[in-house]
């Protein structure tokens, strides 16, 4: 009994050292990068951006930035298209809402069959009201992990 103790041991260290970790992603959620372009580079407006859901309450994605040149946005996992509801309040209080429709497509991607997986997208188009918002370039349809390119840029009408 007391040389099989310690063979059990040492098979249990082996079996166990033998398994590897998987590092799965803590948030699987895709991002899209706007960029500011056009005479509007710099946010000089507080920006807030909602997410209009199907079916669920709307979700706030973005309140309240200002002085930015870019920001992200998370991207619905399966709706073939995001709409978005930018509302853009400068020091006067004064209030300018847009609708964005972002239309994609989705594909399901597997880090390993252990871990949850996430969507990546590739935008096919981009539509939008005029009220703030002049236009919306698509410039890399393919959202991945990956934002440090942007995906879309976007050009803001300016106040006068």
């Amino acid at each position: 009994m007391r040389r099989i103790a310690p063979l059990l041991l040492f098979l249990q260290i082996i079996v166990l050292g033998g398994c590897s970790s998987i590092d799965c992603q803590l948030n699987s959620t895709v991002h899209s990068k706007y960029v500011l372009a056009g005479p509007v580079s710099i946010l000089d407006d507080t920006l807030s951006v909602i997410a209009h859901r199907e079916g669920k309450p709307d979700t706030l994605l973005l309140n309240k930035l200002i002085y930015a040149t870019d920001f992200i946005i998370p991207m619905s996992y399966t709706q073939p298209v995001d709409v978005l509801y930018f509302t853009l309040t400068d020091d006067q209080s004064v209030t300018r809402t847009d609708t964005v429709r972002i239309s994609k497509t989705d594909q399901a991607h597997f880090e390993s069959i252990d871990c949850t997986p996430s969507y990546f997208h590739t935008l096919t188009g981009a539509e939008w009201t005029s009220h703030a918002i002049d236009s919306i370039i698509i410039t890399n349809s393919k959202v991945t992990y990956d934002t440090t390119g942007g995906h879309l840029r976007i050009y803001f009408k300016s106040r006068d």
